[in-house]
């Protein structure tokens, strides 16, 4: 059997929208879009979209985070503000994402500290940015209505929403007018059944991100390559339930054994490549917004994605 190409498909990924400019009521220096593939990445003629975003993840408590990506920054990383302005000025994403990790800590009850925290995030660096809160069922509602709170405007985009935990971010996006990540384990029915139910209760297709989960290269990337290739691929075939833009992230990828026991100037090397070689196959496989930790990525996985996508006189910006 023959690849499909566009005169095949009979839908369209959905446009998604992060960030606001002053004219939009926000304070972003530019918005981005995201989606609007008619065909696969990297295939064929021109995918009529937009160009893959990348993302620099940062966190508020950078002990909870890993120590290659840390140290490659430096002092930075001692103050989310700090290394937001330090990512616009020196590393260039298109994208910050943040990580709430100081809500794991056992017995987090400091929300007013969230609110604070993304306040001097969002007036640090002017780029787009998504927020990642809570992992704590207990703590979800005052999180996201905190975070969705400080960020009213700026048309960020919020996760985490999973199939048991979702009403508490879908509240503060739809209170705040942002838009939300949908997160399943790498399945493409459960990944359907989540968007159903946000649209259910209010949230419409172009504020839906899907994650539909990314482990490691070796650790189970195989599994979720072929899981985003059968949602994107599902979506083009025209099932709108999951034609929206996907998100991947690096996530386990800093985590694996090989990138901790690595030393010296092997460290970064290894972890670098990493995320590179998990991220530029999630792109081919339809991910919309790929998502790194360590800052020499950055540059690589932006080179590797705009090589493979040619734009369309009517399509990306």
């Amino acid at each position: 059997m023959g690849i499909s190409t566009i005169s095949d498909w009979t839908g369209q990924i959905g446009e998604l929208v992060i960030g606001a400019t002053r004219s939009e009521g926000g304070t972003r220096s530019r918005t981005l879009k995201v989606g609007g593939e008619k065909d696969l990445n990297g295939i064929g003629n021109a995918p009529l979209g937009y160009p893959a975003v990348v993302a620099y993840e940062i966190a508020d408590d950078p002990d909870l985070w890993p120590a290659v990506a840390r140290h490659a920054v430096g002092d930075a990383s001692s103050d989310p503000a700090a290394w937001a302005r330090f990512a616009e000025a020196e590393i260039r994403p298109d994208l910050i994402r943040l990580y709430c990790t100081s809500t794991r800590r056992r017995g987090f009850s400091d929300c007013a500290a969230i609110r604070k925290t993304v306040e001097e995030v969002l007036q640090a660096t002017s780029l787009p940015i998504s927020i990642e809160g809570s992992n704590d069922p207990a703590i979800d509602s005052e999180v996201y209505q905190k975070i969705g709170e400080a960020a009213a405007g700026e048309r960020i985009l919020l996760g985490t929403a999973e199939a048991g935990r979702y009403r508490s971010v879908a509240a503060a996006a739809m209170a705040y007018g942002h838009s939300i990540i949908a997160q399943s384990p790498i399945d493409i029915n459960l990944a359907k059944q989540l968007n159903i139910l946000l649209r259910e209760i209010g949230i419409p297709r172009d504020r839906i991100a899907i994650d539909p989960y990314t482990g490691a290269l070796g650790y189970g990337f195989e599994y979720s390559y072929s899981v985003m290739e059968r949602i994107r691929t599902a979506a083009l075939k025209g099932d709108e339930d999951l034609a929206m833009p996907m998100i991947s992230s690096a996530v386990d990828s800093l985590t694996i054994k090989e990138v901790r026991e690595a030393e010296g100037e092997d460290a970064d090397r290894i972890a670098v490549a990493w995320e590179l070689y998990a991220m530029l196959p999630a792109y081919l496989a339809g991910a919309a917004i790929v998502s790194v930790r360590h800052p020499e990525t950055v540059p690589l996985i932006r080179d590797a994605c705009s090589s493979l996508f040619q734009v369309h006189p009517g399509g990306g910006e």
